[in-house]
């Protein structure tokens, strides 16, 4: 049975919360909502506001920087297919 793994100070998965998905620590509020929103322009002070202070600048800092990091440890699989000219 998986258990509760840590991925940073402000980022779990729990498999007690949101099916183990990625949340900020405390929360039910998704990594990847807030990356979307990252993704989409907002600016960060938004998204705390948004989310009403619960989670930080810091926090987001740190789902980008893992963010960084999966994608750099698996862009080979990642990669898409060029069709021929």
């Amino acid at each position: 049975m998986m258990k509760k793994q840590p991925l940073g100070r402000y980022i779990v998965c729990d498999p007690e919360i949101c099916h183990g998905e990625p949340t900020f620590r405390g929360t039910r509020i998704l990594v990847s909502d807030v990356l979307e929103q990252v993704a989409s322009g907002m600016a960060w002070e938004a998204i705390v506001d948004e989310w009403r202070g619960v989670i930080s600048k810091q926090a987001i800092a740190e789902a980008v920087r893992l963010a960084r990091e999966a994608l750099v440890m698996n862009a080979s699989e990642l990669t898409l297919e060029m069709p021929a000219p």
